[in-house]
């Protein structure tokens, strides 16, 4: 992945990334020392999904770390520990803040609301107070396709309503925009947020499609194929999200207060192309050489039909477009998976 970094956007001090054990967080952290940034990465090692691999791609970090020369610190604490947030913009005064940590998942806030509102709400919150008090130049954060909720209309554009979400996760990212917005209008923090087409790829998350069917395929057991397969997403692939995210810290300087009513915008980041379920599962097949057994079951709560992302502002604003082929992007995918699933 060809791509540079504007120094003069980043200054002298660290880059924050929060979630940097996390699956964008880790390749975003690890771009950035590989490209001559030094990276204070936060994170709570939460036991959502394995903490093995969330440990293994912080290894990865500090191995990359003693090869480019640039410094990784890790900080193992919590988003809502406000105090431990602080100290961390006291001793490092980082002028980027890429925030990706959050408790994930649609299905999971079905059951642990909680987690939800502390990491998502509260620890947004602070975050945004933090970046506020420490003068940083630029917030980047993590928003998400969910916010389209129901809406029927695709492909989903940014200027669309998002007033409708269909699960709490879908509400607490919306919430992120609406806070982020108010930070960006009264103190002139400028904001920029992200909203993710199911990210795939190497060092993934357990709990998403790629790696919840390599699993199940390796295993011969049944994978759960909601709404009977009619299902279509906006696969977007890891290492095209990471360039639109470097190429996002680059337009900082075009967010400055007074070009509109606030220093505040937000991007579809995505593939801008929706690929069948099916065809997801049948190039799995084909990567690993074993067969899936499919159990075809109603959509669940939570969940849309499809996804589909508008991404010309994307474009416009950076020249950047994602456009792995998923065909590409699994067989990348499912090499890692073969190569290094054991150790998870």
């Amino acid at each position: 992945m060809d791509f540079f970094i504007d120094n003069s956007q980043i200054g002298a001090t660290p880059v924050l990334v929060t979630g940097a054990a996390g699956f964008i967080g880790f390749h975003v952290a690890r771009k950035l020392m590989e490209l001559g940034a030094d990276v204070v990465g936060y994170d709570n090692l939460n036991n959502y999904y394995s903490v093995v691999l969330k440990e293994a791609r912080l290894e990865e970090l500090c191995r990359v770390s003693s090869v480019t020369g640039k410094s990784f610190t890790f900080v193992h604490a919590d988003l809502a520990d406000k105090a431990a947030l602080e100290s961390v913009f006291v001793e490092h005064k980082p002028q980027i803040v890429i925030h990706l940590a959050a408790q994930a998942g649609v299905r999971y806030s079905l059951e642990n609301p909680d987690a939800y509102v502390q990491s998502n709400l509260v620890g947004f919150m602070n975050i945004l107070e933090c970046c506020r008090s420490g003068d940083v130049q630029h917030l980047l954060y993590a928003s998400s396709s969910s916010v389209y909720g129901s809406n029927k209309k695709l492909p989903f554009a940014v200027e669309d309503r998002v007033d409708n979400p269909i699960s709490l996760y879908a509400a607490t990212k919306k919430s992120n925009e609406l806070m982020a917005h108010t930070y960006s209008h009264l103190f002139g923090l400028p904001t920029t947020g992200m909203r993710f087409f199911t990210v795939y790829g190497p060092w993934g998350r357990p709990d998403m499609a790629a790696f919840l069917f390599m699993d199940a395929i390796n295993a011969e057991k049944p994978i759960k194929v909601f709404n009977n397969g009619e299902m279509k997403r906006d696969f977007t692939y890891v290492d095209d999200v990471v360039k639109s995210i470097l190429a996002l810290i680059n337009k900082s300087a075009a967010l400055a207060p007074g070009s509109n009513d606030a220093p505040y915008k937000v991007y579809n980041i995505g593939n801008n192309h929706p690929e069948k379920l099916l065809d997801f599962i049948s190039l799995l097949e084909k990567f690993s050489g074993k067969k899936a057994i499919m159990e075809m079951l109603p959509i669940q709560p939570g969940d849309v039909p499809a996804t589909f992302a508008d991404i010309d502002e994307l474009i416009l604003d950076t020249g950047v477009k994602p456009e792995t082929p998923l065909r590409a992007g699994l067989e990348h995918f499912v090499k890692w998976w073969l190569d290094r699933r054991e150790e998870f």
